[in-house]
């Protein structure tokens, strides 16, 4: 090419932010006529070197708002797939610059491999962050467990919707282990569930932390309600299937995987509580009354 085929992040960035009107390059121009006329994979190579910062600059916004443990290079290769449909697709006769045309598609393409990749629906995790919300709002304000009803009542719905709620999310076992645990104020840094896995050479003090965590979490179970505790009692340390509890409490199976799901909603706001907020919550959680 006769003009730099690659330009930088912030150029990108200008360029897309420039009017779509804008002349193109003669060079450029010559190469969209090329291509259009010959469809030569040689020309949309070229094509594809000279937008690569385009995918580079989408990919970097996108990963932005996305858990760390998302590699931005997956992402380009994902943009990359989109940068040349949109190269394919674009007609450069409309008068519209190929960046105007071409980052949407890009960030599209981006958007939809990491929804393919997710085998749990994007409502039902926006469904169990909504009632994990409502049970660390409630915790805070109440100072003590919240009931079906109060929960209910807090995300405007009826218990019976939120009992619907928690069958959806009972199935969404796994975890991300970049997800944020804690920090808050003016740390630069945030805790992920990653960072809580014990190293298996650690030395005196994550022994402490350890022994630290497990007395937290026991407090936090003890302010549980009866039968969320006493699910979690027979479920981790008597080791009963779901299937097995449900006949010692004559409900059924997924009765018992709905209990044991507002446990675990109701423990991780509770520790999220201790963990981000101030002392006097931190107190209530050691079981102090308010």
């Amino acid at each position: 090419m006769h003009e730099s085929a690659v330009v930088s992040q912030d150029g990108a960035r200008a360029t897309a932010n420039q009017n779509p009107t804008t002349a193109v390059p003669p060079a450029l121009q010559q190469l969209w006529e090329e291509f259009k006329r010959s469809a030569s994979r040689e020309v949309r190579d070229k094509l594809i070197v000279h937008y690569a910062p385009l995918v580079k600059y989408v990919a970097g916004r996108v990963a932005a708002g996305l858990p760390r443990h998302v590699e931005q290079g997956d992402l380009v290769s994902y943009g990359v797939i989109g940068l040349i449909d949109a190269i394919d697709r674009f007609d450069p006769a409309r008068g519209v610059k190929f960046e105007t045309y071409g980052i949407p598609r890009i960030k599209g393409a981006i958007l939809d491999e990491l929804r393919a990749i997710d085998w749990v629906p994007r409502s039902v995790r926006s469904k169990a962050k909504a009632v994990e919300q409502a049970y660390a709002k409630l915790e805070a304000d109440l100072l003590r467990t919240p009931s079906d009803a109060e929960v209910a009542a807090e995300m405007g719905i009826s218990e019976s919707e939120l009992a619907a709620v928690l069958r959806q999310i009972s199935f969404v076992g796994v975890a991300a282990l970049d997800q944020v645990l804690a920090g808050h104020g003016d740390r630069l840094d945030n805790t992920t569930l990653g960072e809580t896995i014990a190293d298996q050479s650690a030395g005196p003090v994550a022994i402490v932390e350890l022994k630290e965590a497990r007395r937290l979490l026991a407090d936090a179970v003890t302010r549980l309600g009866e039968r969320e505790r006493a699910v979690l009692t027979l479920y981790y340390y008597e080791g009963l299937t779901l299937s097995e509890i449900g006949q010692i409490f004559g409900v059924s199976e997924s009765r018992v995987c709905q209990i044991h799901t507002k446990a675990v909603l109701q423990l991780r706001a509770k520790m999220t509580i201790t963990r981000s907020d101030g002392s006097d919550l931190r107190t209530d959680l050691l079981g102090h009354s308010a």
